[in-house]
C-alpha cells in the first residue's frame, strides 16, 4: 500500500490547517510555546501536563490548535519526536491538512537531521494502513502534512531519510499483511525480482532444483510437506565506491527466515497457535523492505541479502520427526521438531553468507515463542558472538527507537542440542532457555564471522494499533537495519 501522507517543508502554515504545537512538560505544568491563546491552568484543568504523546485539540477561529506533549526536556532524544508525531497524526486524522513546528521544538542539544527524520517517520508510519481486502475502506481526510521548519539542507536531508525508512517499514508491513494463499514463496521471489529491478540491486533467485543442486538442505526439507515451491532469493547491492575500485568495500550480510505460513507442519501448531503466522516470513520482509531503498539511501558498504523462503505444511511429503537434514555447510541435524523450521532455513542462508566472505552477518526471524515469553511484544532479543558487533547494533537501535535486550550465547546450553547419530537436534530441552539454545543453533553455521542474530517473534506483529504503529505486521527491525547499514564499519 502506498504512504498515505505527502509532507512538505514551508516556512510557515497554509490558511485553515489545524496546526500541531510541541509541548514540554516540567513541575510547575506545561511551558506553553508563544502564541498560545489558552493559559497553563486550563490546560492542567483539562488534564494536558506535556507528559509524551499526550494531545489536546483547542478548537480556534481560524483552526484547530493540537498540542502534544513532549515530556521534560531532561528525557527529551529524537525518539520523542517520533512519539509525538505520531501521537499528533492520530489525533488529526478527521483534518484535511496538519502544519506543524515540532522540528524547530527540539533543543539545540539533538542533531536536527535525527529529529527531522524522526518526525516524518512518526507522521508517517502512524498514517499506515492496510485496506487491499476491504470492500469499503474507511477513507481518512488527513494527507497532507507541512512541517514549518527553518528547514535548511540538513532538514531536508532528514526528512527524506525518514520518508526512506517509512517507505521500508510499509513495505515490510504490506508483505507481512497479505495472506499466505497470495503471497507464496514464489510471489514473494517475483516481487523480489520486480523491487530489485526498480531500485537498481542485483537479484539471483533459485528454484526448487537450484535449491536441491546447492544442497540447502535445511530450506529444501522444510519445503517437503507443501504444494508452493520454496525459493531462495539473495539480493545484492553495490556501493558506488565498489565500482570505482576504491580499495576493499565492507560487506554486510543480512538473512531472512521466510516463512510464508507456518503450520507446525508434522508438529502441528493449535488453531489458535497459527492465526498469526503469516508473519512467519517478517524477517525476510524486513531484509527486502531495507534492501528496495539502498539505492536512494547510498551507503558505502556492499549490502548482501538472502531470502530462504518456504512455507511449512504437513503434506505426505512432509520432513519427519527424527529425519536427518544436511545444511549447505555439510553439517547435519537430527529433526526432534518440525515446527522448529526456522533455524532450518536460516542455516542455508548464513553458509552461504560466509561464502561470500561477508564482514559481519545479521540474521533475524520470528524464531521462538520463547523470546515472547521472556521479553513480552515490544522488544526483540539479540544474541552475538563479537561484543564490538553487539554494541554497534545496539547504538543503531537505540538511534532508531527500537528496543532489542541481548541475551548471552551461554556455551553450557550446547550440549542440549546434542544428537545421537547427526551433529546436533534442532531444539534444545523442553521449556529450557529455548531463544539462548535456538542462538547457539544458528551460532554453528557462521563459522566464527561477527554475527547477530534478532529473534523477533514478539514486536514483528501487533494486534493493536499503538504510537507507530498499526494492527498486523509492525516492520520492526527495518529501522535498526537501515541505520546499521547507514553507519556500519568492520567489527574488530
Amino acid at each position: 500500500m502506498p504512504l498515505n501522507l505527502t509532507i512538505t517543508l514551508a516556512a510557515s502554515a497554509p490558511k485553515g490547517a489545524a496546526v500541531g504545537i510541541g509541548v514540554l512538560a516540567s513541575a510547575a505544568g506545561p511551558k506553553l510555546p508563544t502564541g498560545l491563546t489558552v493559559s497553563a491552568q486550563v490546560l492542567k484543568g483539562r488534564g494536558f501536563d506535556g507528559k509524551l504523546g499526550q494531545v489536546l485539540a483547542i478548537p480556534g477561529k481560524s483552526a484547530t490548535q493540537v498540542l502534544v506533549g513532549l515530556g521534560t526536556s531532561i528525557e527529551l532524544s529524537a525518539e520523542s519526536f517520533r512519539v509525538a508525531a505520531a501521537a499528533l497524526a492520530r489525533a488529526c486524522t478527521s483534518e484535511a491538512v496538519l502544519a506543524t513546528d515540532l522540528i524547530d521544538a527540539a533543543p539545540a542539544k539533538l542533531d536536527r537531521a535525527a529529529v527531522a527524520q524522526a518526525v516524518t517517520e512518526g507522521l508517517l508510519l502512524a498514517t499506515y494502513s492496510f485496506t487491499s481486502y476491504k470492500s469499503k475502506p474507511n477513507v481518512r481526510p488527513l494527507t497532507s502534512v507541512v512541517l514549518t521548519s527553518r528547514g535548511g539542507r540538513i532538514v531536508a536531508a532528514g526528512v527524506a531519510r525518514g520518508h526512506l525508512v517509512a517507505e521500508a517499514v510499509a513495505l515490510n508491513r504490506d508483505l507481512v499483511n497479505e495472506p499466505a494463499m497470495t503471497l507464496t514463496p514464489t510471489h514473494f521471489a517475483e516481487l523480489a525480482s520486480t523491487i530489485g529491478a526498480a531500485s537498481g540491486i542485483d537479484v539471483e533467485v533459485w528454484d526448487e532444483n537450484d535449491i536441491v543442486r546447492e544442497r540447502l538442505g535445511g530450506l529444501h526439507g522444510v519445503s517437503l510437506g507443501s504444494d508452493q515451491p520454496p525459493r531462495f532469493v539473495k539480493m545484492t547491492y553495490n556501493p558506488p565506491a565498489a565500482s570505482r575500485g576504491k580499495g576493499k568495500v565492507p560487506t554486510l550480510a543480512l538473512v531472512g527466515k521466510g516463512i510464508t505460513f507456518d503450520s507446525g507442519g508434522l508438529s502441528l501448531k493449535p488453531n489458535d497457535g497459527m492465526l498469526t503466522m503469516k508473519c512467519d516470513m517478517s524477517g525476510a520482509g524486513a531484509v527486502l523492505g531495507v534492501m528496495s531503498v539502498l539505492s536512494r539511501l547510498a551507503p558505502e558498504c556492499r549490502v548482501i541479502g538472502y531470502l530462504c523462503i518456504t512455507e511449512n505444511m504437513p503434506g505426505p511429503k512432509a520432513f519427519k520427526l527424527l529425519d536427518v537434514l544436511t545444511a549447505r555447510n555439510g553439517k547435519t541435524v537430527e529433526i526432534y521438531n518440525t515446527d522448529a523450521e526456522g533455524r532450518l532455513v536460516l542455516m542455508d542462508g548464513l553458509s552461504l553468507a560466509v561464502e561470500d566472505k561477508a564482514d559481519a552477518i545479521i540474521d533475524l526471524a520470528t524464531l521462538t515463542g520463547a523470546q515472547i515469553v521472556a521479553l513480552g511484544n515490544d522488544m526483540c532479543a539479540l544474541l552475538s558472538n563479537n561484543p564490538a558487533w553487539r554494541t554497534q547494533v545496539l547504538d543503531a537501535a537505540e538511534r532508531a527507537g527500537e528496543d532489542m535486550w541481548h541475551l548471552p550465547l551461554y556455551k553450557k546450553y550446547r550440549k542440549h542440542l546434542d544428537s545421537p547419530i547427526a551433529d546436533l537436534k534442532n531444539i534444545g530441552l523442553p521449556m529450557q532457555a529455548g531463544t539462548i539454545v535456538a542462538g547457539l543453533f544458528l551460532e554453528e553455521f557462521v563459522d566464527g564471522k561477527p554475527w547477530i542474530h534478532l529473534d523477533i517473534a514478539g514486536p514483528a506483529f501487533t494486534q493493536a494499533d499503538d504510537g507507530i504503529v498499526t494492527r498486523g505486521g509492525t516492520g520492526y527491525a527495518v529501522r535498526t537495519l537501515i541505520e546499521t547499514v547507514r553507519t556500519f564499519s568492520i567489527p574488530k
